[in-house]
């Protein structure tokens, strides 16, 4: 009976032993568990615009020098490219006035003046001179407009190129930047443990995906106003045609007025002789 008394005694000190260790575990593991939850629920910081490009890593800065150059060509693109500069109105009139009265020596002469130069006397200078050396006179003056025009488009239509290279490009470069995000991030979660892990592809993530939106923002502006300013070259185009159509109208009723004439005053000995 005193060594089952004994015993017994024994095995209750053993179980209220377990029963506090049990106890003081839960509590432990209850408060690292409130540990992560405290650091949750704490807020996150802010990150600044500046702070998103550089979590872009070096495709981010790439994407941002492009957008800067992007901002500088639409500027200079709507500042060149006007109608005032294109075709002035005093220019437009003086050609104007010395066609009326058959001056084309005049237009041509006016047009190869340097503080004339725009691209209205481009098209009109080249094309008249043309004529005037030409057998053909001016019968051939809208050929001659049509041909020294489309040079000058060409050119004017150059100035939009770089817009719509970086709207090419932009895309291109998000793309590079979530490949290189995505292999980093898969190198990580092969190499490495615990946190540092998380945190590695916490960065990877970031840089794919920064990088990505940083390219769509570029992109889409860029590819508006690349459509924007080809549709403002094709008015002003337009409305250059059409004050060069009455030139071209006056240079035909003038070569069909020299053409009578020469005509007239080779029949005259003719007559004269009879």
């Amino acid at each position: 009976m005193l060594k089952q008394a004994w015993m017994m005694g024994i095995s209750g000190v053993m179980t209220s032993r377990v029963f506090a260790l049990v106890q003081a575990d839960g509590a432990g593991s209850g408060a690292l568990g409130a540990a992560p939850a405290t650091e949750t629920a704490a807020p996150a910081a802010d990150i600044s615009l500046f702070g998103y490009i550089a979590s872009g890593g070096v495709v981010g800065w790439m994407i941002l020098c492009l957008s800067i150059v992007a901002v500088a060509l639409i500027i200079m693109h709507f500042v060149n490219i006007r109608r005032d500069r294109l075709m002035p109105a005093t220019i437009v009139e003086q050609i104007s006035q010395f066609s009326k009265v058959g001056k084309f020596q005049d237009v041509a002469d006016f047009c190869e003046r340097p503080e004339n130069d725009c691209f209205y006397t481009r098209v009109v200078g080249p094309a008249v001179r043309r004529c005037l050396l030409s057998p053909f006179g001016m019968m051939e003056i809208r050929t001659a407009l049509e041909e020294s025009a489309q040079h000058e488009v060409d050119k004017v239509y150059r100035t939009t190129d770089g817009i719509g290279l970086i709207a090419a490009l932009g895309p291109m470069l998000g793309l590079l930047g979530t490949t290189i995000g995505m292999i980093g991030a898969f190198g990580t979660i092969g190499k490495m443990e615990g946190a540092t892990k998380s945190a590695q592809l916490a960065d990877f993530m970031s840089i794919a995906l920064v990088a990505t939106a940083m390219g769509l923002f570029v992109a889409i502006p860029c590819t508006a106003a690349y459509t924007l300013c080809r549709r403002r070259i094709e008015t002003i185009m337009g409305e250059a045609t059409k004050k060069m159509e009455p030139i071209a109208t006056l240079a035909m009723l003038h070569a069909d007025r020299v053409r009578a004439m020469q005509k007239t005053q080779a029949a005259a000995p003719q007559s004269g002789g009879r």
